[in-house]
Order: structure tokens, then sequence, then C-alpha cells
């Protein structure tokens, strides 16, 4: 099944690009995507926000086909 997936600030420098479509299993979670998405670009981002179709998700929350994704960085002000 196929998710469309969005990387927003600094993620999107890190990862490479702002979005993508990726091929992933029935009952993948959000974080296992995530776990497969910074092991494929080789890189080390463990505090990062999730949302799927808008809307805050916890880490074990599973994906249906067309979901859309966004991966973000923590918000901070001062």
């Amino acid at each position: 099944m196929q998710v469309s997936v969005k990387y927003f600030a600094s993620l999107r420098e890190v990862i490479g690009e702002a979005n993508s479509v990726v091929d992933i299993e029935e009952g993948t979670s959000v974080n296992s995507l995530w776990q497969s998405i910074i092991k494929r670009k080789n890189i080390e981002f463990d505090n990062v926000m999730m949302a799927v179709n808008m809307e805050y998700v916890k880490s074990g929350h599973q994906l249906k086909t067309g979901d859309e994704v966004a991966f973000f960085p923590p918000v901070t002000g001062g």
C-alpha cells in the first residue's frame, strides 16, 4: 500500500526532499515508517513529531492506504 509523506522545517533539509510517496506493508505504524526512512537515508533524528491526515498521532498509530503522513521537529519558542 502507499502513503504520502511530507517533511517540514529542518527535517526537509536533512531528508533532502519535501515529500514522497512510500510503499509500506499493511499494519505498519507511523514510527516504523519513520525508522525505515531514517535508516534508508542514513540519518539520525530521534526527536520527531508525527501527524496523519493533519492530526497529531502517537508513534504506534497504524497507517492505512492513502494516508498523508507528516514528520516535523518539535516546535520551540521563547
